[in-house]
């Protein structure tokens, strides 16, 4: 069987050797314009006054267009229709399109986009949470607010109260192919647009609007990306909509790129994000009730701030079951980038926010972080082991005690504690906060086999030891869980579409609506059609994505592409393999439910076929060797102005184990390790997934350590090139670096019970994050409270608060 066989991404060879054809690639006509956009100088105001002579008077400039010059819909929103593709005479932030500039080369359009004299009448500009809280400038008429039992008394009668505020920044996509587009002009005024896009529905959608044409006047391919991380799920639409208005102006065709600083100031990024926190638990860390208050900044246009918001507080609860919860959710409107999708959508955010609790919660009795967390977790799955009991703490000092505690006698010292009560035997499912019984949970067993692998115990117990021992190096561990939710939240994008061929020689070719962005989706969907027809995955090949050829796709987005896609091919094929059956058995007096595929063979009334022979005998019978298939995700209910529902067809696992060490004189620090075990159901390619593993935790890592996006006063963004904002190189991974897969079948029917793993590894990076908090904890007796990206200017700034409250 094709599937779960660790087989190379199908573009592998073209990737290493450059002939992988990306957009900017693709060869064009000699006609062929290129634009760029006249960027604003300010954060907020109006245009006053704008001279555009000097634009239109430079070398090789075709055409200069302002909104007033586009002929139909000047929108590029992805939802609210309040993000104009040109400004128009008002301005929301800086770097926003305010004219589009059509010319003979690239850079000659960029240059000429800079010879613009505008003049402003500034207001001032709402930047910060702050601001918009002062402004009350908002999406939505209020708080989102979701409740879980009673809160306010779960909190009053609690033996222990902890509260607090966690910062956490935006971050940038940083794909390495930036934003792209081309558009060809057809006959009778339809356009064809290749586009570097997560959505080509979305943009086949909004290039429709822009030239006043039905949707099948356009039609949209995207072959590859190089790479999107939701970066490219409704920010290609300005690229997209500008080069197919240029091209039915001009009649030629029409070419736009970013360059990469233009890129990073015009597109939108990941949502940063204030969580408030309170919260009630007893003497073990058993939490009783939990309040959220998540402040999201989301820039200046709604994009799709208000599910990424509803995502950050599905996430709230992570992997723990809180009985008693509140969780208030605002979306502010601020004069930035519109922010937008980014791996894990929200999730992260949200989840970030319940891992600060209880690493206060265990810091504040003086407890492992791990125990706290593991007599938190939801009942395990029915049928599984049931947990082990988390000992008691260490009776050989005083349970640590954060500032804000002022009874440490009411709380206990170590060893005064009472033993830690009984695990929660698995029983009825425990709910979430938004009412989804929790039935597949899987935590219990796997964090068992990571803490054992991994040598968890042993190690916490070295870094005590280091500690005590070395003045100047503290190092931190950590082991956090990750528990992430699969489906589109907005249920109608739960649905996906295929288009598979097998033609005369044995050979097939398929469509689906997914886009390969680097994940490997393309590999993966391949190796289901190869193992539904029993053949090798050379004798597969998917082509491009096609809005001509499957129509009203999904983007691929929310880790739902295998899922998805992988079923609608699946359905195709067994269309198809069933006609074939069918045909075989009548010519060879056998039954059609005893045909088998496999091998390359098909197997029938005793015969073995090869399948080319096959498909030949069936082609010659006139059978039809082609189909379309369909697939929607079932179960799914959601009600999210109520929050109440099933938002989430299953779960994804996973849990990681970091160690890190800190220079106390510097704030540098080192990830030294990292072990990683993660569920990925009964995967479908276990390579390809334990690349998107290791990718996901170093970037979830790099969101919280190294990549700061940092504003000035005036609205610029002052990180807007690679030598201002920090990925992770590859020096920045653990030296020591353990990933392995969780080996079990996805309790669910999805393909071949495979689960998604495009984002739920993201949120991995958090034990970083919780490791280095812990190595901080050692400078000192005060909770840390280190906010996130940790720089190495933050974490020194954490370590002298340390230092200064002893």
């Amino acid at each position: 069987m094709t599937v779960a066989k660790p087989l190379p991404h199908d573009a592998a060879r073209l990737h290493v050797t450059g002939q992988a054809r990306y957009v900017d690639d693709i060869p064009t006509p000699a006609n062929t314009l290129h634009l760029a956009f006249g960027l604003a100088t300010i954060a907020a105001g109006r245009i006053t006054g704008i001279d555009l002579a000097p634009v239109r008077a430079a070398p090789g400039v075709v055409a200069v267009l302002e909104a007033a010059d586009l002929p139909h819909a000047n929108d590029v929103s992805p939802s609210a229709h309040d993000e104009p593709l040109l400004s128009g005479n008002t301005i929301h932030y800086h770097g926003q399109p305010v004219f589009l500039v059509v010319a003979r080369s690239h850079l000659t359009a960029r240059r000429a986009a800079r010879l613009a004299e505008i003049r402003y009448q500034e207001r001032d500009a709402i930047l910060s949470i702050e601001d918009a809280l002062a402004a009350d400038s908002r999406f939505e008429d209020g708080p989102r607010i979701w409740t879980k039992g009673d809160v306010d008394e779960a909190l009053d009668d609690a033996p222990h109260i902890v509260e607090g505020s966690l910062e956490m920044g935006g971050q940038e996509h940083f794909y390495l192919e930036g934003q792209a587009a081309l558009a060809l002009p057809q006959e009778g005024g339809d356009m064809v647009v290749h586009s570097s896009t997560q959505h080509p529905t979305e943009i086949q959608h909004k290039v429709a609007d822009a030239l006043g044409l039905p949707m099948h006047g356009v039609r949209v391919e995207t072959r590859r990306m190089g790479g999107g991380f939701g970066g490219k799920e409704s920010q290609g639409n300005a690229l997209a909509v500008a080069c197919a208005v240029a091209a039915n102006m001009t009649g030629q065709p029409c070419k736009m790129r970013y360059d990469r600083d233009d890129d990073m100031v015009i597109t939108g990024k990941r949502h940063d994000f204030r969580i408030e926190y309170r919260a009630g638990f007893d003497d073990h860390g058993r939490l009783s009730g939990v309040e959220f208050v998540q402040y999201a900044r989301c820039g200046w246009a709604q994009d799709l701030s208000l599910p990424v918001a509803d995502r950050a507080m599905l996430h709230a609860d992570n992997a723990y079951h809180l009985p008693h919860a509140r969780i208030e959710s605002h979306r502010l409107r601020t004069n930035t980038a519109s922010a937008t999708a980014f791996r894990g959508f929200g999730g992260p955010q949200g989840m970030l926010g319940i891992e600060r609790v209880m690493d206060h919660v265990a810091h504040t009795l003086g407890r492992d972080p791990l125990e706290v967390r593991r007599i938190n977790y939801y009942t395990p799955r029915k049928g599984a082991p049931a947990p082990a009991p988390a000992p008691a703490p260490a009776a050989d000092g005083p349970a640590r005690s954060d500032a804000g505690d002022t009874d440490l006698a009411s709380r206990g010292a170590a060893g005064s504690v009472p033993p830690a009560p009984a695990p929660v035997q698995p029983d009825e499912a425990q709910t979430t906060p938004y009412g989804q019984p929790v039935t597949d949970f899987i935590l219990h067993e796997l964090t068992d086999r990571l803490t054992a692998s991994c040598d968890y115990a042993a190690r916490r117990a070295a870094v005590a030891d280091w500690n005590d021992a070395n003045p100047v190096l503290k190092k931190g561990i950590a082991l956090t869980p990750v528990k992430f939710g699969i489906s589109f939240t907005l249920t109608h994008l739960n649905q996906a579409g295929a288009l598979v061929h097998v033609y005369q020689d044995g050979s097939v070719q398929m469509n689906h609506g997914g886009t390969e962005m680097g994940q490997g989706l393309f590999q993966k969907v391949a190796q289901v059609a190869a193992a539904r027809f029993g053949i090798d995955t050379g004798a597969v090949r998917i082509t491009a994505t096609d809005t001509g050829k499957v129509p009203n796709t999904s983007a691929t987005a929310a880790s739902s592409g295998s899922d998805l896609n992988g079923m609608a091919v699946q359905a195709a094929c067994d269309t198809i393999r069933d006609r074939m059956a069918a045909h075989l058995a009548k010519v060879h007096q056998d039954d059609p439910s005893d045909v088998r595929f496999a091998d390359g063979l098909v197997h029938v009334g005793g015969n073995r076929i090869p399948f080319a022979e096959a498909a030949q005998i069936c082609y010659q019978a006139r059978i039809s060797l082609s189909a379309t298939g369909y697939y929607r995700t079932p179960k799914l209910q959601w009600d999210r102005i109520r929050g109440l529902g099933r938002p989430f067809f299953y779960f994804a696992y996973g849990a990681a184990c970091s160690e890190v060490v800190v220079d106390t004189l510097t704030g540098e620090y080192r990830i030294l390790r990292t072990d990683i075990l993660h569920d990925c159901g009964a995967s479908l390619n276990p390579a390809i997934d334990r690349g998107q593993i290791e990718g996901g935790f170093v970037q979830g890592a790099g969101w919280l350590t190294t990549e700061e996006l940092v504003w000035d006063s005036e609205g610029r963004l002052r990180t807007h090139a690679p030598s201002t904002y920090k990925i992770p190189a590859c020096s920045d991974r653990p030296p020591v670096f353990n990933v392995a897969l969780w080996d079990g079948r996805n309790t669910e029917d999805t393909v071949y019970r495979s689960k998604a793993v495009g984002e739920p590894p993201f949120m991995l990076g958090i034990s970083v994050l919780m490791a280095l908090s812990d190595a901080v904890a050692a400078c000192g007796i005060a909770y840390p409270a280190l906010d996130a990206p940790a720089t190495p200017e933050r974490v020194l700034r954490a370590i002298r608060r340390m230092q200064n409250d002893d």
